[in-house]
């Protein structure tokens, strides 16, 4: 390897640009290492990333993240982004019944799912007897089965490959209340209704957010695009640091360099100081952060023990539907709905910037993000339009009389691993058998599902793997992190 004097740093070849890279990244920097960050992408930020269309900015999904994530908040810190993606004071979220009238007969029955400050598990007792969703025997009955639930153990093995749905109908949950309490909360965070989800990562979910800490299940997301925290100030943040940014550039292939090092083959496009075409870069160290059948394809013969196991691990489809409507038809942030095929609804105009645009005063953009949705993923705009804009007329009784501007679609067909039962079977940890090789990604085993979270743990985790097979300490600011 060129340039081994004994004052060289130790270099790092970071691969993806994701949460999970970009995390590893700043670290390593923060540790010294001379590091090099490939994206294939124009932009950073993986799959939580804007775009513009016409006058309009664009997240391509909605992201929200918990009070409970600890980690995803620790990035936002290191960015300087915790202030443009404030968290609620306190649990609270509308949940509109599509089915079911109000009791004046002008819009859906809503109720609220939220906390007070008691302690825990009381925090929870008043807004859970209070939630016109569920009958007074299915609210009791909610209640022991999450009594039941907070004393399971995450991380026990056995909880790994039992569905979610069988776990509830033994523990007495009807399916309406599987419907309008458990999968309204599962399938946004876990990406996959409880029939096909694991036991163990369900009990993470809801044991974490909701049956810890009494403002653990607070919600926070971004006021600003996504790709000002996730590109725009994450960027500055790394370059901060010294780490050479290489984006339109992807890693294609990994081999063993004669000092025992690693030559990182790349194809180079114009990112790289104009230059085009195959290249090798020099590492002491790499890190994997990239989806599974990627790192699959990368990993040299022996670094893994049953590789192909990346290969079962399976994805799941997010779909995010875009409405501009002629008025303004949502009156919250946000809302969840029940009875309908809708999941969520959020307030995008002015994150889009949609009141500065010629035509857009007045108006109101709306997202619906649908999670699970291997039934839609496929459909045609025009049949997503004809399917839903009905249900949307149905929630907001403002949207009936609501001429729609735009309607349009983003898919992320491969958006997360699927929390399958047997998923953490296939999981594998940041370590490698080769030595400088690590892997991170939300899809690795932090104990999370396909979460924000979960990809800066995996990053924080590689970044304890590689300082720890190169003899360095980690860094101040992320001995809490890590």
């Amino acid at each position: 390897m060129a340039d081994s004097g004994p004052d060289r740093r130790p270099r790092a070849v970071v691969v993806g640009g994701g949460l999970a890279g970009m995390t590893a990244a700043m670290g390593l920097a923060d540790a010294g290492l001379d590091v090099t960050l490939l994206e294939g992408r124009p932009r950073l930020g993986g799959l939580a990333f804007s775009f513009r269309r016409g006058d309009l900015t664009v997240d391509n999904g909605q992201h929200v993240y918990l009070r409970c994530c600890a980690a995803y908040r620790w990035f936002l810190d290191e960015v300087g982004g915790s202030g443009l993606a404030p968290l609620q004071d306190r649990l609270d979220v509308p949940v509109l019944d599509a089915a079911r009238p109000s009791r004046k007969g002008t819009g859906p029955r809503t109720g609220r799912l939220g906390r007070t400050d008691l302690p825990v598990p009381l925090h929870l007792a008043a807004g859970l007897a209070r939630y016109p969703h569920l009958s007074l025997a299915e609210r009791a009955s909610v209640g022991r089965a999450a009594l039941a639930l907070k004393r399971l153990d995450p991380a026990d093995p056995a909880l790994d490959g039992v569905d979610f749905a069988g776990w509830l109908h033994r523990h007495g949950q009807s399916p309406r209340a599987v419907e309008a309490l458990w999968d309204l909360v599962g399938v946004a965070t876990l990406n996959a209704y409880a029939p096909d989800a694991s036991l163990g990562l369900a009990a993470m979910v809801f044991r974490t957010g909701l049956l810890t800490e009494r403002g653990a299940a607070d919600i926070g997301w971004a006021h600003v695009p996504l790709g000002e925290l996730h590109d725009t100030l994450a960027r500055r943040r790394l370059e901060r640091v010294g780490v050479r940014i290489l984006r339109r550039t992807r890693a294609t292939g990994l081999h063993r360099a004669p000092d025992g090092g690693w030559q990182v083959g790349v194809a180079a496009g114009p990112e790289r100081a104009g230059r085009a075409g195959a290249t090798t870069l020099d590492a002491d160290a790499v890190v994997l952060a990239v989806p599974q059948r990627e790192a699959h394809g990368l990993l040299p013969a022996g670094a893994l023990d049953h590789k192909d196991r990346l290969l079962r691990i399976g994805t799941a489809p997010i779909l995010n539907l875009h409405v501009v409507y002629d008025r303004r038809v949502l009156h919250a942030p946000f809302v969840a709905a029940v009875g309908t095929p809708v999941q969520w609804i959020f307030d995008r105009t002015d994150v889009s910037g949609l009141a500065g645009t010629p035509h857009g005063r007045g108006c109101q953009y709306v997202a619906v993000s649908q999670s699970a949705a291997q039934d839609d993923i496929e459909r045609p705009v025009g049949e997503l339009r004809e399917r839903y804009l009905p249900e949307l007329a149905k929630l907001l009784p403002a949207a009936r009389g609501a001429g729609v501007r735009d309607f349009f679609v983003t898919r992320e067909r491969t958006a997360t691993f699927a929390p399958s039962p047997g998923v953490g079977r296939l999981r594998p940890g940041p370590r490698t058998h080769a030595p400088g090789l690590t892997l991170a990604g939300a899809w690795t085993a932090t104990g999370w599902p396909a979460t924000m979270e979960s990809a800066v743990l995996s990053g924080l985790a590689a970044i304890r793997e590689t300082l720890g097979g190169l003899g360095r300490e980690v860094p101040r600011n992320l001995l809490e992190a890590v």
